[in-house]
């Protein structure tokens, strides 16, 4: 009878503590129409918002919740410890700027990037958004509503009061950005600088330039996620000046995402168009890639990217031209289809925008494998670029296999030799047609391809490869389509070629020519991304 009892009393003492800890959970939760928000998509509802999350920064922390409705805001100011919980049916929506009105907040002073310019405006400012915060720990924006970013400029904002980011978050840690959509995020559906331990999952966008870029952060986690970015990059690895100091993006994993350049907004209704890739800012067809770069001070390192797909869209893109070294990335398992410029473009340059003295980086150690590539621009070929005595090293290639599309016109003026464009933006377009239809590799060494195979679809005049200046480089068990009366690889200033088996290239397609001489670059490309 006594064991009956207790057991009882153990019962119910186990009942109680769990209603109790039940409802201190609930007491966490901060519905943002208890704080007066009406939901209608028209009332301006930015002071309910915030109010609600003061609320819960005042009693430790908790969940701000946003019930099924469309919220009109401007600034919404996060604080540590905080949850947004935006449900199914819910919209956060950026509202347009008013004239004489109260509007999203000013940019804040940023006296290093205002001084020297080391990068964009965008990239230097961060309370100009709707959702900002800075300097604060374990926080999270979740749920499967919307955030709508209708009222942001897709541009460095004219007038104060202008918001251009949907979510800015600058020197935080501990955070959680997961299952919401974004739709039109301005010039930056998140802005996302100086951040240690961060999950991104599940996250749709689609958008009207940038969708995520992951500067300077350290130990990020990307998977599931969907970006949709036909007028600027999808996912983009950068590490600017924009904190005054150098900081790498570090300790990163990428997986189980695509990315894409269908017209904007056609990702998420469902119909997939194509018909505004001549409106992109740079006239060079659909962005909408995975990236590194172009900031690139702080450099980038333990970088993994493995299980994603490409299309309509730019391809991938290893970009390291503001000193910084790229070093120990793996790329795997990729599905690329219908690419409108390079498949693969890793380049080492020289613009150094960072204070005078800042040194040349390096992008070295990097493996790329299981990639497939179907309908690729053979305009501008795969690039593998260094700089005259900088060269890109250690880069493997593995199981590789891309179609490249014909040239669409006969008119296309193809380049005999490729200017270097030392100090100029990175973006394969910027080199011209290639005078080679697969792989254009210059200024290398310690370079395998291993298991790659390039072919063309239709008619094609130019060689598969062109070699300049490059040291140890091996081709194993590596198949190219010939074109008539052209050789497979052009060598100039190559030095320990190794190709296995010796027959999968005949030597009568194999051309040696000395490196030709050094052509003048044309004034620099300026493209503000």
């Amino acid at each position: 009878m006594k064991s009956q009892q207790l057991k009882r009393i153990v019962l119910l003492c186990f009942t109680s503590a769990f209603t109790l800890l039940c409802s201190a959970q609930v007491s966490k939760n901060y519905n943002i129409k208890d704080f007066g928000a009406t939901g209608d998509g028209k009332t301006l509802d930015t002071d309910p918002i915030n109010k609600a999350i003061l609320a819960a920064a005042a009693s430790g922390g908790g969940t701000v919740y946003f019930p099924a409705g469309t919220y009109a805001s401007h600034s919404i100011h996060l604080k540590s410890h905080i949850s947004l919980y935006i449900d199914q049916g819910a919209t956060i929506l950026a509202a347009d700027y008013i004239a004489g009105g109260k509007n999203y907040d000013e940019a804040e002073p940023n006296e290093l990037a205002e001084k020297f310019k080391y990068q964009d405006f965008g990239h230097s400012h961060f309370h100009n958004s709707l959702i900002w915060g800075e300097n604060l720990e374990d926080i999270s924006i979740m749920g499967p509503g919307t955030i709508y970013g209708k009222g942001l400029t897709r541009n460095t904002p004219r007038r104060v009061g202008e918001g251009n980011k949907a979510i800015a978050l600058k020197l935080c840690r501990n955070v959680i950005l997961k299952d919401f959509t974004i739709l039109y995020g301005g010039h930056f559906g998140m802005l996302l600088t100086g951040i240690d331990n961060m999950t991104i999952e599940n996250i749709k966008e689609d958008t009207n330039r940038d969708g995520m870029d992951i500067d300077c952060c350290r130990n990020v986690r990307v998977a599931n996620c969907s970006v949709n970015s036909p007028w600027d990059d999808g996912i983009c690895l950068k590490s600017s000046y924009a904190l005054g100091y150098l900081r790498a993006t570090e300790n990163v994993t990428i997986t189980n995402c695509q990315v894409s350049g269908f017209d904007r907004g056609t990702f998420i209704n469902g119909t997939y168009l194509r018909n505004e890739y001549k409106m992109v800012p740079d006239r060079q067809g659909p962005t909408g890639r995975i990236k590194f770069g172009t900031e690139g001070n702080g450099g980038f390192k333990n970088v993994t990217i493995s299980n994603c797909l490409f299309q309509f869209c730019r391809g991938l893109a290893l970009e390291t031209v503001d000193g910084g070294a790229l070093e120990d990335v793996t790329i795997s398992n990729i599905t690329m289809r219908d690419i409108v410029n390079s498949p693969l473009f890793l380049r080492l340059g020289a613009r150094l925008r960072g204070p005078a003295g800042t040194p040349n980086g390096y992008l070295r150690r990097v493996m790329i494998s299981n990639i497939n590539v179907y309908n690729a621009d053979s305009h501008f070929a795969s690039m593998i670029l260094g700089i005259p005595g900088h060269p890109v090293e250690d880069v493997k290639l593995n199981n590789i296999r891309i179609y490249y599309r014909q040239i669409d016109s006969p008119l296309v003026k193809i380049q005999k030799n490729v200017a270097e464009y030392v100090r100029d933006y990175p973006e394969p377009q910027r080199f011209g047609v290639m005078p080679c239809y697969g792989f254009f590799i210059r200024h290398a060494q310690n370079i395998e391809l291993n298991n790659v195979e390039i072919s063309f679809l239709g008619q094609e005049t130019r060689p598969a490869v062109i070699l300049e200046d490059v040291k140890q480089i091996g081709f194993n068990n590596f198949k190219a389509q010939a074109a008539t009366n052209a050789p497979i690889i052009i060598q100039r200033g190559v030095e320990g070629l190794s190709i296995i088996p010796k027959t999968s290239v005949p030597k009568n397609k194999i051309q040696k020519e000395v490196v030709p001489a050094t052509i003048p670059d044309p004034p620099a490309f300026k493209w503000q991304n």
